[in-house]
């Protein structure tokens, strides 16, 4: 009797072992990157972090249930001050995800020309590269003086809910 429990128990240890040597690689079997790893959650404040489920990387995870993770970092204050700046635009599509914002036509207080735009926020520092803005009237592409105005005020207005949010 107790060589059969012995048995049972040695047994177990041999599969456990098995199982979790499994998992003890550092890489993945997948060429793509692993979203959601140690570095993307190191991001500083200035960032808004969509986080969704994990890949499974062990086989312990498979007993975890299915854990997804995404992480997608947009600039908070980018993102908020393009909805403010652009607030005399009716909004269509908002994608957190992807950084883009997509709005319909619409005037602009104290002028008679209807414009339409797309911003779009490609990366999390509060920089004017992470920053694309599109105007379009109804006749074709807005002049380059307008997007860069629009684009300096979303700017500026980030800038301002930047220093309002530390209290400096």
């Amino acid at each position: 009797m107790k060589r059969a429990t012995l048995s049972r128990v040695l047994g177990l240890i041999a599969v456990t072992g098995a199982l979790t040597a499994c998992g003890s690689g550092t890489g993945t079997s997948s060429s793509a990157p692993v979203v959601g790893s140690q570095d993307a959650r190191t991001l500083d404040n200035d960032t808004t972090r969509i986080v969704e489920g994990a890949g499974a990387s062990t086989i312990w995870d498979a007993f975890r249930g299915q854990n997804t993770e995404t992480v997608v970092a947009v600039n908070k204050y980018l993102w908020s001050a393009s909805l403010e700046v652009l607030n005399f635009l009716p909004v269509q599509t908002v994608d957190p995800f992807t950084g883009v914002i997509v709005t319909g036509y619409g005037t602009p207080p104290g002028s008679g020309r209807s414009y339409r735009a797309t911003v779009l926020i490609k990366d999390p520092a509060l920089d004017a590269r992470s920053l694309n803005v599109a105007l379009q009237t109804r006749n074709g592409p807005a002049d380059a003086a307008t997007v860069r105005a629009v684009e300096n005020a979303i700017l500026s207005r980030a800038r301002q809910l930047r220093i309002a949010d530390n209290k400096l």
